[in-house]
């Protein structure tokens, strides 16, 4: 099992910027990807972004260029840094970790773009 901790959404300005953070905890030595998903109302889940252990970085196409994903092996945290916040943007953000081929996600964070 896999512990997912998110932290850092709120409300923010078309523009700005957030950083999510993401603490991993439990069977954290097994984790071979690292990611971040989403969830708009009324919206199907998107992977945004994740990374794995060797460094392979993917993006969805919106987010290229705007988001950076970021992970600490050792303290076992993931950013993401969220640039140039876009009406497109808004939704819960959500952590996850793939052990085994198996995902865990943590609860989810708020993420609101105002105009």
């Amino acid at each position: 099992q896999v512990q997912l901790v998110e932290s850092g959404g709120g409300l923010v300005q078309a523009g700005g910027s957030l950083r999510l953070s993401c603490a991993a905890s439990g069977r954290v030595f097994n984790i071979w990807r690292l990611g971040w998903n989403r969830q708009a109302p009324g919206k199907e889940r998107e992977s945004v972004a994740s990374a794995t252990r060797n460094g392979d970085i993917t993006y969805v196409d919106s987010v290229q260029d705007r988001f950076t994903i970021s992970g600490n092996i050792a303290k076992m945290t993931v950013d993401l840094q969220m640039n140039s916040l876009q009406p497109d943007d808004p939704a819960v953000y959500y952590c996850g970790a793939c052990v085994d081929g198996i995902w865990y996600w943590g609860q989810g964070i708020q993420v609101t773009v105002s105009s």
